[in-house]
């Protein structure tokens, strides 16, 4: 098995705090998730988190105006230059305090950031390769408070920064002779937002109590009038300029600009004036509903803002007309981002991790997804892989689409916390255990409860398990020590379980027989025997408490994790234990910051309190409380690799040792709340007092492991961690896996034996190479049909080359037609004889590649548009080694897997498009019908416009593409 696993997505958590951006087409949304950032395609419907983590929460991104280039800062200060084209952190720079801010100018020249008074304008990166990325250019004081907005004119001539002491300032981005700094106030509360107009100086300022205030300046953008240099200074940039040789930007140098609030009459002679012309107030419901977040865009002229209710309200400026107002959540909105086109406004609630992408001219959500605003406790993958289905303590339970990453459907019938989740064999049939004492039942197909499974007296249920067959459903009691045994069909209660001592941790049903493992706090393991009236059949002693119990895919083993970090292996038909492995050093766990003990002696009472087996039984995943995720194997017993799910120093336990920094004469500066006098600090208001209960206080969430599932593809596993849900993925670009591999196997050899027809010889020596291009090339040489060649090749006919080979448009690459390019000979000329098709190739592999091939075709149809091709090669592969397959069902289950969820996808998606393409025909006919035509309808542009257009194969490509139709045509 390979272990070239790497983190692909981040599911469970849209959006927690920080600033919203589109990107430069419009179509995406970046939302910063914690320390990661994740894009939601909107267009595609699809989601993807960067591979890239800061070491703390996101406080602000800024987008580059070409989308090529990210600033992320975290809350500490350190900032990542992203790329976002290559998905990789190109410079790593602190700012040395926290940043409220950061925005790009429109030319991309430069980038202002934010922290405490002062604003700093620095060199935007560019393209070429630079030691130092960030380099500050000019240094702005002005502001007796923190800043909070930041936004520049058009023209990228000046910017205006907005404070907390209700003012705003107007800086010069160059060192204009009439424009240095301008003090804007009227206001009396926190600024909000600063936005100029197009093309003017005339500039919006909104502040924290719903004032928004018009003013207008003076002066033209083109009548700004650059400073020219004086004394020593104008030497300087003569001497400079004498200098060919020297960069441009090596003139510049770092200056300081002071403003001033009230500068004298003499300094404001000949200088731009600005005059408030308007001041507006919006409706307010009460004293906490203030405005929190604010965007505008200046080519729709539209302002979009958001309050601490969670309505937000559309005005058009400068007339200040109310479009429109909807509450869209009871939290308060924390950021607000419209795309270039003005048609689309996301929104975020960072109360509840809200995300939600408004069509604000036909009224409706593009995009309205919500994590669990409480921690994950339990997930389960649905058979084929396709769906995750996750419960948490906030009562609700989701079900995600791994494709796309979005949550689909949320049923929240549970009214306490959800304990466990899982999947029946059919895949349609969510069961669910509660600690409000109930076991559900949900159908994807309706979407719905269609049962729930009650104790006869109130209990919490901690734990459920269903069986193969989906008939049989177990629960274990948290205080009542018993298992409760349902029927799925009928919902009647069958039998109760006595026997345990103690609290049931874990249930797990033998796949292969009807077998029941129940794992219990008295340091017991029952096995229940479903066909022997739930007769006890084994009780498997412990040596401590079991916290989690779990089978191998194939029965054949029973792995149990227990209080003092040990990981028992027992074989469940003879009850005697095969193994163990001790992991109290492997997990590693941190120090929170109130622990008065180390990390390694507050180790002693952390232990894995999840266990997993890889879809092929050979290893084992196993976390808990703490930030690594350990996979042994099973056989060797030995640690195979580790897996850290965060670095994010914003959750508790990630340090090892205590930071002596925090510590002074009067105690750990932890205790002390700095997050209580920021907005969101306080959130529980009391009579008479108006920035809420001073006495609520903030929490840092201590990074656990709470569920491990393995998808039964076994190309990537899941974790349901303080983070979110964490999708660990096979990258197999990164691995180089040959099999038997010798000398004789090389890439020309390769290509050689396709040359030469002989295409079981290459496809062999290709998977013993295993490269996914050749793969890729010596599959799609096959042709699928005697008298078709394959996708990749011409028609054979015409003379013969020098090689031997026929010349026709096509592929022949072997030496002799390589080195007959050197001649003048076109490489497109060269085709092959005719030869065996699919059908013949596929019987002539050996078993050991069957596998592998299946593999192979599971992978390609996630990428390939020649989807009937490799239908074909499935097809035959199966018929004809059918019955060996059998016999290896345990090792190939992963394979055939992935490749049910691989086809299930484009059955999916090809089935919508032609219910979509039948339901218009009807529709058509009946409209033909009803007014009487005789003949069927022609579309505008006459006969010609009726063919549909051919693909490059020949094939018919359809007039409308499905959602799984990015890449090409279906074939």
């Amino acid at each position: 098995m390979k272990f070239a696993y790497r983190f692909s997505n981040l599911l469970g958590t849209v959006y927690r705090c920080g600033n919203l951006n589109f990107t430069c087409d419009g179509n995406s949304v970046i939302s910063p998730v914690g320390n990661r950032v994740t894009v939601f395609d909107l267009k595609n419907n699809k989601s993807d988190t960067l591979p890239l983590a800061t070491r703390y929460n996101i406080k602000c991104v800024g987008l580059s105006p070409d989308g090529r280039l990210a600033i992320i800062v975290d809350e500490g200060g350190d900032a990542l230059l992203a790329s976002l084209v290559c998905r990789a952190v190109l410079h790593r720079f602190h700012f040395k305090g926290a940043v409220h801010s950061v925005s790009f100018s429109p030319d991309g020249r430069k980038f202002v950031v934010t922290k405490g008074n002062l604003a700093q304008m620095y060199h935007a990166p560019g393209r070429k390769r630079e030691f130092n990325a960030f380099v500050l250019d000019k240094t702005y004081f002005g502001p007796y408070d923190e800043t909070t907005c930041i936004d520049w004119t058009d023209d990228s001539r000046c910017f205006a920064v907005g404070s907390k002491d209700m003012s705003t300032w107007v800086f010069g981005a160059e060192r204009w002779d009439n424009l240095i700094y301008y003090a804007l106030g009227g206001h009396k509360d926190a600024i909000v937002g600063c936005f100029f107009e197009s093309s003017s100086l005339d500039l919006y300022t909104l502040s924290q109590d719903g004032a928004l205030c018009v003013w207008q300046c003076d002066t033209p953008p083109e009548g700004l009038r650059l400073k020219a240099p004086a004394g020593w200074k104008a030497d300087l940039l003569q001497r400079e300029g004498e200098d060919e040789d020297e960069d441009e930007d090596g003139a510049e140098r770092e200056t300081t600009i002071r403003g001033k609030a009230a500068p004298a009459a003499e300094e404001q002679r000949g200088k731009v004036q600005y005059s408030r012309v308007a001041k507006y107030f919006f409706n307010k419901e009460g004293d906490f509903n203030h405005l929190t977040a604010a965007a505008y865009h200046k080519k729709v002229h539209l302002l979009v803002t958001g309050f601490a209710s969670g309505i937000f309200h559309l005005h058009e400026l400068p007339e200040f007309n109310l479009i429109h107002s909807l509450s869209i959540s009871d939290q308060r909105v924390s950021s607000i981002a419209i795309n270039g086109s003005g048609d689309w406004i996301a929104f975020g609630c960072s109360g509840l991790g809200q995300l939600l992408v408004w069509e604000w001219q036909s009224e409706s959500y593009v995009l309205k997804q919500q994590g669990h605003f409480n921690s994950m406790v339990s997930l389960a993958y649905s058979p084929d892989g396709q769906y995750i289905v996750t419960g948490g303590d906030d009562s609700k339970v989701k079900v995600w689409n791994t494709l796309s990453g979005f949550c689909f459907i949320t049923f929240t019938e549970h009214s306490s916390g959800v304990t466990g989740v899982t999947f029946t064999t059919t895949g349609y049939v969510i069961v669910t255990s509660s600690m409000d004492g109930t076991v559900r039942a949900f159908d994807l197909h309706r979407y719905r409860n269609f049962r729930t499974f009650t104790s006869p007296r109130p209990t919490q249920f901690s734990c459920v398990a269903v069986d193969s067959s989906g008939d049989i459903v177990s629960a274990g009691a948290q205080d009542s020590f018993e298992i409760l045994i349902w029927s799925m069909q009928t919902g009647r209660l069958l039998d109760v379980l006595s026997g345990h001592e103690g609290p049931i941790s874990g249930l797990c049903f033998n796949p292969m027989k009807s077998v029941l493992a129940s794992a219990s706090w008295d340091r017991t393991v029952r096995l229940w025997d479903m066909a022997d009236s739930w007769r006890t059949t084994e009780t498997l002693a412990l040596t401590s408490d079991a916290l989690a119990v779990t089978f191998r895919p194939d029965g054949a083993e029973l792995a149990v994790a227990t209080l003092n970090s040990q990981i028992t292996f027992w074989d469940p038909e003879s009850a005697a234990q095969t193994g163990s492995v001790e992991g109290r050093h492997d997990l590693k766990t941190g120090r929170k910051e109130l622990d008065k003990t180390t990390a390694k002696h507050s180790a002693k009472g952390k232990a894995f309190t999840t266990l997993c087996y890889s879809a092929d039984g050979r290893s084992i995943l196993a976390g808990g409380m703490s930030k690594f995720v350990c996979i042994y194997h099973v056989k060797e017993q030995i640690l195979r690799k580790k897996f850290e799910i965060s670095c994010n120093l914003s959750l508790d336990a990630m340090e090892e040792f205590l930071n002596r920094r925090k510590m002074t004469e009067f105690g750990n500066l932890a205790l002390i709340d700095q997050d209580a006098t920021e907005e969101g600090g306080v959130t529980i208001p009391l009579p008479g007092v108006k920035k809420g209960d001073m006495s609520s206080r903030h929490f840092k969430p201590e990074i656990r492991v709470t569920s491990l599932r393995f998808s039964p593809t076994g190309r990537c596993w899941a974790a349901t961690t303080t983070e979110g849900l964490l999708i660990y993925s096979l990258d197999a670009r990164m691995l180089f896996d040959p099999f038997e591999l010798d000398t004789s196997v090389t890439p020309a050899q390769i290509r050689a034996a396709l040359c030469q027809r002989d295409f079981t010889r290459a496809i062999l020596m290709a998977f013993r190479l295993n490269e996914r291009k050749l793969l890729q090339e010596a599959l799609e040489s096959v042709p699928w049909d005697e008298s078709e060649p394959g996708p990749g090749l011409g028609r054979p006919a015409g003379p013969r080359g020098p090689c031997g080979h026929t010349r026709r448009p096509g592929l022949c690459t072997c030496r002799a037609v390589s080195a007959s390019l050197l001649t003048g000979s076109s490489r497109a000329e060269w085709d092959f004889p005719p030869s065996l098709p699919v059908g013949v190739i596929s019987s002539s592999l050996p078993d050991v590649y069957v596998e592998k091939v299946l593999e192979f075709l599971a992978s390609s149809f996630e990428e390939s548009r020649h989807l009937e091709f490799y239908l074909i090669w499935t097809q035959k592969l199966l018929m004809v080694h059918g019955q060996q397959l059998k016999s290896r069902v345990g090792t190939l289950l992963p394979a055939v897997q992935f490749l049910q969820k691989s086809i299930q996808r484009h059955w999916d998606d090809v089935s919508k498009l032609c219910d979509w393409n039948r339901y218009n025909m009807q529709y058509a006919l009946a409209v033909s019908k009803q007014r009487g035509l005789k003949r069927p309808l022609e579309p505008p542009g006459g006969e010609e416009e009726a063919d549909a257009p051919e693909d490059g194969d020949g094939s018919l490509r359809l007039l409308r593409r499905g959602p799984g139709d990015a890449d090409g045509p279906l074939a």
